[in-house]
Formats: C-alpha cells, structure tokens, sequence
C-alpha cells in the first residue's frame, strides 16, 4: 500500500531546523549525510507514526527562496497531528513562546479541523493539528 516516506525541504541551517522539528514534534535526529562532490549534506528528523522530513543543504544550487508564510504552488504547509486539542494549544503557546510567528488559531475550521498554523525558523507554514 503506497504511503508518504518523506518530505524534504531546502534549508539554511540543518541543525537548527532538526533541532525545532525534533523538541516541537517528538522527533528523532538522524545521522548527517554529507556528498561533497555535490556540496549536499541533510539530516532526516523521524517521527513516532514512521513519517519523516527531510532538511537539506546545498552549496552548488540556488534554491529559490520564498517569503516567510508565503502561499505558494507546490508544497504549501506541512501538517502535524499532535492527538489533541489541549496539546494543539499548549503546544502552540510554546512556540510562541519561543518566537515562532502565529499566523492563525487555534481554531475550528470550517471543515472541522482543529488547529492553529505558526513559522518554523526558516519561514515554513506548519498547520498544527488534533
């Protein structure tokens, strides 16, 4: 049965942002991958239901960059279950707390979500969830 393995994302600092996804969402840090030849390193942060990221660095290629909170076609948000309502709040609060930008929620959307949608370090949207 297909499922999603992995998402990967273009970032600037690969340690900084594993270590946001890890301490915010539960996940483990995998091992560095370094390519030298084609100025690659990344590091994947592996969560509880088997999901995974993917943070990548480059220092051959020219990722575009996108504003921070952008709508933008293609990948737009990354969603994170956190299995509860409270733990969609507290959460929230905390990375508020942290500086993470909140640009909306917690809330019930009209399709029934529950969730709130902050900022990773780098400018990502991550809707958090029930």
């Amino acid at each position: 049965m297909p499922r999603i393995d992995h998402v990967a994302l273009w970032v600037h600092d690969l340690d900084a942002m594993c270590a946001f996804y890890a301490r915010a969402f539960d996940g483990q840090v995998g091992s560095l991958y370094t390519n030298a030849a084609k100025g690659f390193a990344s590091r994947f942060v592996a969560f509880g239901d088997g999901g995974r990221i993917e943070f990548m660095t480059t220092s051959t290629l020219a990722p575009l960059a996108a504003a921070p909170g952008s709508q933008r076609m293609g990948l737009t948000h990354l969603a994170m279950a956190v299995g509860s309502e409270a733990r969609v709040d507290a959460l929230t609060k905390d990375l508020q707390r942290q500086g993470a930008p909140l640009l909306d929620g917690p809330r019930r959307t009209g399709d029934g979500y529950y969730e709130s949608v902050v900022l990773d370090p780098e400018g990502n949207r991550i809707e958090i969830t029930v």
